[in-house]
C-alpha cells in the first residue's frame, strides 16, 4: 500500500468519525444571527464587545500609553533583579509570531473578497479595540504567573483564572477557577495540536508545492511532502527543546526578518502603483460606508473586517499571555502595554498592508473572487505580487513558510505550558508532548484532518467565552496594578529611582535585532 493511500484513508477515517462532533460544536461556538443581510456570529461580538468595554475601562490606554508601550520595549524602565527568563522585546515577538500566520496573508484577501475594500477599515478599527483587551489579559498573566525553582515560568489563563477569582471571591472563586484551570489547559493543548501546528504546516507545505511545479513537481509527491514534514519537526523540536529562551532567541530575530520582507514585499507593489494610492484610500473609506455589492451593506462590510481582525489578532482568547508571562519585570502591567502592541502589529500594520497591496494591485483574481468566484485567498495575494515581478510569488512564499515556523513554535510553547498544568512538570512528561508535537508536525505535511481543524477552531474561541468573563471580574485588579506601573514610570523620570543595572539585556533589544 502506497503513503498516498494510506495518508487519504486515514484522512476519511477520521473526517467520518469526528464530524458530527466538528459540526455540532461549530454550530454552538460560531452561532451566527442575521444583522442588514449579514450573518454576525455572536462570539465575534463578544470579541468585539470586550474590546470596547476595555477600551473605555481604562481610558483608551491603547492611544494614550502608546508611546510609554514603545519605551518599555526598548527597556527604559526595566528592574534589576526581576524574575523572568526573557525581555520585554523577545516576549513580544514570540508573542507576535503565535498570531502572524496565514490569516494575515490568506484570511484578508478573502475579507476583502466577501466584504469589499471597506472591511480594510473596519479590521483596523476592531485591531485597535483588541489592543485594549490584550493589555488585560497579559497583565493578569504576568502578575499571577508561577516561577518555578529553576527560574523557568509559567502563565496563562490557567494560572490567572483561578488564583484572580480565589483572590476576589475566595473559596467560591477558587473551585470555580480550578475548573476553568482545567477546561483553559485542554482548549489550548488541542488548538495547539492542530491548528498551531498541523494546520500551519499543511498550509506551507502546499503553498511551497505550488511555486515549485505543483505535484508532480520537486516536492510534489509523498517522499517530497514527507522529507518536508521532518524537516519542519526537526526545526521545531530542537528549539523546543531549549523553552522559551531559545523560542524567543529564535523569534525575536524570525518575526523582524519575517514581518520586514513582507511588508517590502507589500510597499514594492505599493510604490510600483503609487498613483492609485490616494484612489486605493478612498475606495477603502468609501466601501467602509457606502459599499458597492457588499451583501448586508455598511452592516455587511463592518461584520467581516471586524471577523477577519478578531480571528487575527487572537485578543481575548487567552493565548498570548502564556508567552508574556516569561518577561524579566516586576511590574505586570509594564508587560501588559507591550502587549497592546501586539493586536497593533498583526491586524493595524501586516493584515492592513496585505489589504491594501490588493486593492491596489487589483489583480484578476481578485476581481473573479470578488463576482462570487470560489479563489483561494493565498492565490490572490500571491496574484496581487505577480503583477509586479513574476517571480514575487516566490517572496510570499517565503513569507508564508517564516510566518508556520514561527506560528508552530510559539504554539509548541503553548501547548506545553497546557500540558504541563495537566500532566506535570516532570521531565518525562514533558518529553512525552515535545516528542507528540514534532509528530503531528510531520502529519502536517502529510494529512490534511480538515475536520478535527475545524474543532480545533471552535475550541478555541470557546475560550474566549470562558476568558472574557474572567476578564470582567478581574478588571479593577488590572486597574491597580496600572496604577503602580504608571507611578513607578514617574519616578524613574523624576530620577527618584536608578534605573536597572542588569536587566538581562545587554542592549536595546530592539536595535540588536536589526
Amino acid at each position: 500500500m502506497s503513503l498516498d493511500s494510506i495518508t487519504s484513508s486515514v484522512d476519511e477515517s477520521v473526517s467520518g468519525l469526528f464530524e458530527p462532533i466538528a459540526k455540532w460544536l461549530g454550530d454552538v461556538v460560531f452561532y451566527s444571527v442575521s444583522v442588514g443581510g449579514t450573518d454576525l456570529p455572536l462570539i465575534v461580538a463578544w470579541l468585539v464587545v470586550a474590546g470596547l468595554v476595555f477600551s473605555g475601562w481604562f481610558g483608551l490606554v491603547q492611544i494614550r500609553k502608546f508611546r510609554l508601550a514603545f519605551n518599555v520595549v526598548r527597556g527604559k524602565y526595566d528592574e534589576k533583579g526581576s524574575a523572568g527568563e526573557v525581555n520585554h522585546f523577545q516576549a513580544l515577538t514570540a508573542a507576535v509570531s503565535g498570531t502572524v500566520g496565514l490569516g494575515n496573508i490568506a484570511g484578508v484577501a478573502v475579507a476583502v473578497s466577501i466584504g469589499g475594500p471597506g472591511a480594510t477599515f473596519w479590521m483596523i478599527l476592531c485591531g485597535l479595540l483588541g489592543m485594549a483587551t490584550k493589555f488585560v489579559e497579559v497583565t493578569l498573566g504576568v502578575k499571577y504567573r508561577e516561577v518555578h525553582p529553576d527560574g523557568t515560568v509559567s502563565g496563562g489563563p490557567m494560572h490567572y483564572l483561578p488564583k484572580g477569582l480565589t483572590e476576589r471571591f475566595g473559596a467560591r472563586g477558587k473551585s470555580l477557577g480550578k475548573v476553568l484551570a482545567v477546561l483553559a489547559s485542554a482548549m489550548i493543548l488541542f488548538f495547539g495540536l492542530f491548528g498551531g501546528n498541523l494546520f500551519q504546516v499543511n498550509q506551507s507545505y502546499a503553498q511551497l508545492v505550488s511555486v515549485t511545479g505543483g505535484e508532480d513537481g520537486a516536492i510534489g509527491s509523498s517522499a517530497g511532502a514527507l522529507f518536508f514534514g521532518l524537516l519542519i519537526a526537526a526545526v521545531v523540536g530542537i528549539v523546543l527543546l531549549g523553552g522559551i529562551r531559545s523560542i524567543a532567541s529564535v523569534t525575536s530575530k524570525l518575526v523582524p526578518a519575517m514581518a520586514g520582507i513582507y511588508v517590502v514585499a507589500c510597499l514594492t507593489v505599493i510604490l510600483v502603483n503609487v498613483s492609485e494610492l490616494p484612489a486605493a484610500v478612498s475606495t477603502i473609506i468609501e466601501g467602509a460606508f457606502n459599499p458597492q455589492g457588499v451583501a448586508g451593506g455598511v452592516l455587511g462590510a463592518l461584520i467581516i473586517g471586524f471577523k477577519r481582525a478578531a480571528f487575527s489578532n487572537e485578543a481575548g482568547l487567552g493565548s498570548a499571555p502564556i508567552a508574556h508571562s516569561a518577561v524579566k519585570t516586576k511590574h505586570p502591567a509594564s508587560e501588559g502595554l507591550v502587549a497592546l502592541l501586539e493586536p497593533f502589529i498583526d491586524t493595524v500594520v501586516i493584515c492592513t498592508m496585505t489589504a491594501l497591496t490588493i486593492v491596489i494591485a487589483n489583480p484578476a483574481s481578485w476581481v473573479e473572487a470578488r463576482k462570487g468566484e470560489s479563489i483561494g485567498g493565498v492565490t490572490i495575494t500571491s496574484d496581487a505580487f505577480g503583477t509586479v515581478l513574476p517571480w514575487f510569488p516566490y517572496i510570499l512564499t517565503i513569507a508564508v513558510l517564516l510566518f508556520a515556523i514561527s506560528t508552530v513554535l510559539t504554539w509548541g510553547y503553548y501547548g506545553l505550558k497546557a500540558w504541563s498544568h495537566l500532566f506535570g512538570r516532570s521531565k518525562a512528561s514533558e518529553t512525552t508532548y515535545k516528542v507528540l508535537y514534532t509528530v503531528f508536525a510531520v502529519a502536517g505535511s502529510l494529512l490534511t484532518l480538515q475536520t478535527l481543524i475545524d474543532m480545533a477552531d471552535a475550541v478555541l474561541f470557546m475560550l474566549a467565552v470562558i476568558n472574557i468573563i474572567g476578564l470582567y471580574l478581574l478588571a479593577p485588579l488590572v486597574k491597580r496594578e496600572l496604577d503602580s506601573f504608571l507611578a513607578y514610570v514617574r519616578r524613574r523620570d523624576a530620577g527618584q529611582e536608578e534605573p536597572a543595572e542588569d536587566s538581562g539585556q545587554d542592549e536595546d533589544p530592539v536595535k540588536a535585532s536589526v
